[in-house]
């Protein structure tokens, strides 16, 4: 959901003449990830950063059974009886908090009666975790109005179940571990098996810059689900030759040479981009950890090439913005971030050159299609909390 920047004396105004309740206010930001791109849910590495756009949950308990929605963005309202809730998506906005309301029943939380006033501006369709954002602000809120409490991990467990069992997309961790766990100035390396993970400082003088190309995707149908399919495939062709294999993050690049010639042509080039992504992945956490910005732009640039030719989910708009960028002053690396088919890319770029970057693609892609693209300067953001 995109709207005008929330407030919360916003929020809480617009929630009383809906409920008449005192609300408790929660918010969840998006994320954009750095590098490591379709390998979550091979149980590999990521490094994403949460943003300053988030989604936003006004809650307050109800007497009766009744779950009430309301979406200030499309000034909507929905409802819904806690012991009847749909079994099946309606493709509506509301499938993602009920999604959410399902896995807490299935694992045992009483969630209370409730309304809910939701919003937020993270960009949807641009790859930029709207729906975990939402996810995760709805399972605090409601865990806050039910008197239940969650572990973080849990929340995160939680939230992604919600959206590989109930809304439909097969996506790993990622987006829903770190709106939980993110933190200010901070880039989050994540095992996506373990859930071991480590903060990495972002410089001082860098900022994230985000570039939507404004082109639209919807990840739970057909495409990022066909991708996960594949990527099971190549794990199960190489767990017949190598022991201990359970997914692409168990096969080495010199497992993949031994034995690539023997797979087929697009699960070979799948399996290509998750192993090499994962080397990637690892070696750019070292390339930030020592400030080496140089080096982690390569290895972001290599990213991208992978992703647009081996995973086959750039499109040509992507590929656009990263190639305006490519040759301008202080951008250390770009790339596509997010399932790809469309969305956003994601630029380091020093501060002192911001308006040169911003001048200089938007024209560019302006030019070549006839469109503006949105461009968002951020920092890293921390995660989930309350918010007054």
């Amino acid at each position: 959901m995109v709207s005008i920047r929330a407030r919360p004396e916003d929020l809480k105004r617009e929630f009383r003449a809906l409920s008449s309740a005192q609300p408790i206010l929660v918010r969840a930001p998006g994320r954009v990830n750095l590098i490591g791109e379709h390998t979550d849910y091979n149980d590999g590495f990521v490094l994403p950063a949460a943003i300053p756009f988030h989604a936003y949950v006004a809650a307050a308990p109800r007497a009766d059974r009744r779950l009430r929605l309301f979406a200030r963005k499309y000034s909507e309202q929905v409802e819904f009886d806690l012991e009847n809730l749909p079994d099946k998506p309606q493709g509506h906005w509301s499938d993602y908090v009920v999604g959410v309301t399902r896995a807490g029943k299935d694992q045992g939380k009483i969630f209370a009666g409730a309304d809910l006033l939701v919003d937020g501006d993270v960009p949807e369709g641009a790859g930029l975790a709207s729906s975990a954002a939402l996810e995760v602000a709805v399972c605090r809120a409601l865990l806050e109005v039910s008197a239940e409490a969650l572990e973080p991990l849990a929340i995160a467990r939680l939230c992604q179940r919600a959206e590989n069992e109930f809304v439909g997309a097969r996506c790993g961790i990622m987006d829903q571990f770190v709106s939980v766990y993110g933190k200010k100035d901070r880039a989050l390396l994540l095992d996506c098996r373990f859930l071991r993970y480590q903060y990495l400082p972002l410089p001082e003088h860098v900022r994230l810059v985000i570039c939507n190309t404004k082109v639209r995707h919807r990840l739970a149908g057909g495409e990022y689900n066909r991708r996960r399919e594949e990527c099971e495939a190549a794990a199960h062709f190489f767990s017949e030759r190598k022991s201990g294999v359970t997914a692409l993050r168990d096969v080495s690049m010199e497992d993949f040479h031994a034995h690539a010639a023997e797979l087929p042509l697009v699960l070979r080039n799948r399996a290509l981009h998750v192993v090499s992504e994962n080397a990637r992945t690892m070696e750019a956490s070292e390339a930030l950890a020592r400030q080496d910005l140089d080096r982690f732009g390569q290895l972001m640039a290599a990213s991208h090439a992978s992703l647009r030719d081996n995973f086959e989910v750039s499109c040509k708009e992507l590929d656009l913005l990263v190639e305006l960028a490519a040759d301008l002053d202080g951008v250390y690396g770009s790339r596509l971030t997010g399932g790809g088919f469309g969305g956003c890319t994601i630029h380091l770029v020093n501060r002192a050159f911001l308006g040169q970057f911003q001048e200089r693609v938007a024209e560019g892609y302006e030019r070549a299609t006839g469109r503006a693209p949105e461009i968002f300067v951020c920092t890293a953001a921390d995660g989930v909390g309350l918010w007054s």
